[in-house]
């Protein structure tokens, strides 16, 4: 298994892992919503592989609460479109077991809050089989989670529980933030050896983008990106909080502050080199996510940049981020969840310096 807590520019991609060729009778481009893009990557994984299934609660017929595995039940079939019980355990142990008889299960978990009765699972069983087994045996497991919030939904609906997974070494984090790349990254997901935990933005399930079908628009999953240039101050995050930097930086541009966007697309491991290079330009950083900030994945970010570029800081790496308290009611949810304004208002600070 590779090391996963080393950079992504440095680390071994799993072998295997080139996209698809795509044929000559396809469209290059689509625009479809992230989660039809999602939908169409599982598709695409699914006809390149029988032994890629799906495993989760009402994702056959129904096609799941969200509807990412519509029609897929119906073109598959029950033996690899599997409706399970309300057991969250039971479904990752039963994909561990699958796993180990060379199948490329992809779980799905309801909620982000759901998550937590299948964490044992997680995190002292599939996390750590391929060390125990000294590698003899992958476990390429897929466990995809709708998590975030901005939908109004009641608790265990709308939480950011990334940090417990991100802490656990064994386990591969992504988070695509357009359409894009949550095709291309859901296939390459399948096809690690290792497990990936697939974080899905469910507030930008409606989002519509252009998600080329070239293969050679692909960036490997575990590589972050720019996502928008600047010379001033650099902001980082992932998954949905990607389209609220971008409101800000539009925000500031307007008020004549250059702000850099970076888009991590990978929690574990984080690809660091773009992200040093942007500090050493600009000299200021806000990191911010949805998730509350102590012992976070924003935390370990500020403190690799203070290690690794603290000469090239103007100021203090500043955090936006949920409140250190439970997700509150629906009601309440734009207060506690951070917007453009609460990112200016760091922007404004690091420039203060």
């Amino acid at each position: 298994m590779t090391d996963i807590h080393t950079d992504a520019a440095t680390s071994t991609p799993d072998a295997g892992t080139t996209p698809p060729a795509v044929t000559a009778a396809e469209p290059t481009v689509q625009k479809l919503t992230l989660s039809k893009a999602i939908n169409s990557g599982l598709r695409q994984a699914m006809l390149d592989d029988p032994k890629v299934l799906m495993m989760g609660e009402d994702i056959g017929p129904l096609g799941g609460v969200f509807r990412v595995t519509e029609h897929l039940h119906a073109e598959f079939g029950d033996k690899r479109v599997l409706d399970t019980p309300l057991a969250e355990s039971g479904i990752i142990g039963s994909a561990i077991g699958l796993a180990m008889r060379g199948f490329r299960p992809v779980v799905e978990i309801q909620f982000d809050g759901f998550i937590f009765p299948g964490f044992d699972q997680i995190t002292t069983q599939l996390a750590k089989q391929t060390y125990r087994h000294e590698g003899s045996q992958s476990f390429p497991v897929v466990i995809r989670v709708p998590y975030g919030g901005h939908i109004g939904a009641v608790e265990h609906h709308q939480e950011s529980p990334e940090a417990y997974f991100a802490h656990t070494a064994g386990l591969r984090l992504v988070s695509p933030a357009t359409p894009h790349d949550a095709y291309w990254m859901i296939q390459e997901a399948i096809r690690s050896n290792d497990p990936v935990l697939f974080l899905e933005p469910k507030s930008r399930y409606w989002q519509r983008g252009e998600v080329q079908l070239d293969a050679g628009t692909a960036v490997p999953m575990h590589r972050s990106r720019v996502v928008r240039t600047g010379t001033e101050v650099t902001l980082i995050g992932h998954g949905a909080m990607v389209a609220t930097l971008l409101q800000a930086a539009e925000i500031a541009a307007e008020e004549g502050t250059s702000v850099e966007v970076i888009d991590l697309r990978s929690i574990s491991p984080i690809d660091y080199v773009p992200i040093i290079e942007s500090v050493q330009k600009t000299g200021r950083v806000v990191v911010a996510q949805e998730a509350p900030q102590n012992v976070s994945v924003g935390s370990e970010i500020a403190a690799t940049i203070a290690e690794r570029a603290f000469y090239s800081l103007e100021a203090p790496v500043l955090r936006v981020s949920g409140f250190d308290t439970p997700f509150p009611p629906a009601k309440l949810e734009g207060s506690y969840l951070p917007d453009a304004d609460r990112v200016l208002e760091a922007v404004d600070r690091a420039l203060a310096y």
